[in-house]
């Protein structure tokens, strides 16, 4: 089986104030005890924070992320943030096409797309999100919608920038409900999205992307997802706001990275 670091995310959402964001990045920082050096790990403050998370993280090996990006690179767009301005602050990965992002917000596919390719080309790293909607999945849609958005939200991406590139499935109906994909089910997409990888690029880039799960991922659950040969670590929501939890899931990924 192809060597993939994991890689875990914490989604912080819309959450936390500056102080509370401070202390949580700082907790993570002293308990991760040197997981970074075989998982990549990652978190994703509210915009505002960025700066003095990142302050926090210092050189702790921890990554600081975005939580989006627009795709013009500066002008009149009112409330968006550029890569360069991420990147002035020491951020270096942004999520891209998360669900709430396309379903509460209503981004598309093609702007999806836009932001990807800006992104990669000013030098960041991505996780592109994609994952269906629970009626969706019930109309046998599942591979259809996944597929869709991931050919996508890489059209504008050259195989020479797919080692920026993370997938994250995160089946919609799984976001903070509680209700997780089985690991077989998660399993079965994360392979169907790396046979797409192939056909879109070929079987080197299919294999050395990584594919996180998002979806409910939790201390109790996350050992089962990771020992899956297709699921390279998660994209982590509310779990990721109790430093001790994360920690328990990095852990978990860790754990299940190859030898």
């Amino acid at each position: 089986m192809p060597h993939r670091r994991p890689f875990v995310g914490g989604n912080w959402k819309m959450n936390t104030d500056l102080a509370a964001a401070v202390e949580l990045a700082d907790d993570i920082v002293a308990g991760e005890q040197g997981l970074h050096q075989v998982c990549d790990i990652a978190v994703f403050p509210p915009f505002p924070y960025l700066q003095a998370v990142g302050r926090t993280l210092g050189h702790s090996g921890i990554r600081l992320g975005a939580q989006d990006v627009y795709h013009q690179p500066n002008g009149a767009f009112t409330g968006e943030v550029s890569a360069d301005m991420l990147l002035d602050l020491n951020a270096r990965v942004a999520l891209i096409g998360h669900s709430e992002r396309r379903h509460v917000i209503g981004e598309d596919d093609d702007l999806i797309a836009r932001k990807a390719a800006a992104a990669v080309a000013a030098g960041l790293d991505i996780i592109l999100c994609v994952g269906e909607t629970w009626e969706q999945r019930e109309i046998g849609a599942t591979e259809s919608i996944n597929l869709a958005q991931l050919e996508a939200g890489l059209s504008g991406i050259e195989p020479g920038r797919m080692r920026q590139v993370t997938i994250a499935y995160e089946p919609v109906w799984a976001i903070g409900t509680g209700r997780t994909a089985t690991p077989d089910d998660a399993e079965a997409v994360h392979a169907l999205l790396r046979g797409k990888l192939a056909a879109l690029y070929d079987d080197s880039t299919a294999n050395s992307v990584r594919i996180q799960y998002g979806g409910s991922v939790k201390a109790n659950n996350a050992r089962d997802l990771f020992a899956r040969p297709n699921i390279d670590g998660g994209l982590i929501g509310g779990a990721s706001l109790k430093a001790d939890e994360f920690l328990a899931i990095v852990r978990a990924a860790a754990g299940a990275a190859p030898g």
